[in-house]
């Protein structure tokens, strides 16, 4: 019997039942660590981006993508919360002075570069 295109390409089956089943696998991909931010963005293109996530999946390129998706969001963040707060003049004075206030405005600042970082790179 002639060899299939897959067997000619190195491929293999395997007996599952009465079935002749190619023996798949995903290429081997480097794990990174992917933080809160990879994995809202993995949420969002399992849920909303299926053939980017699928795509991504099988190149083996997944990993790499969201670790940079996270690695991008946190630098963002960062730099959006050190911004507002030096547009809003929040020191370590006013954290020593009145520290209700610091964290009232922090958790405010921190809630809006939260909402600008998930709308421009998280769900983007």
């Amino acid at each position: 019997m002639a060899k299939s295109i897959f067997e000619q390409l190195g491929g293999a089956y395997e007996q599952q039942g009465d079935y002749l089943l190619p023996c798949l696998s995903l290429p081997a991909e480097k794990e990174q660590p992917i933080g809160v931010w990879g994995q809202r963005h993995l949420r969002y293109l399992k849920e909303y981006r299926r053939a980017t996530y699928i795509t991504l999946l099988t190149s083996g390129r997944l990993n790499a993508y969201l670790a940079d998706i996270d690695r991008q969001a946190q630098e963002r963040m960062e730099r959006l919360t050190e911004q507002m707060k030096r547009a809003q003049g929040i020191t370590e004075q006013l954290k020593a002075e009145n520290a209700l206030e610091w964290v009232q405005r922090m958790n405010n600042i921190r809630a809006c570069a939260r909402e600008i970082v998930e709308r421009e790179i998280i769900f983007a």
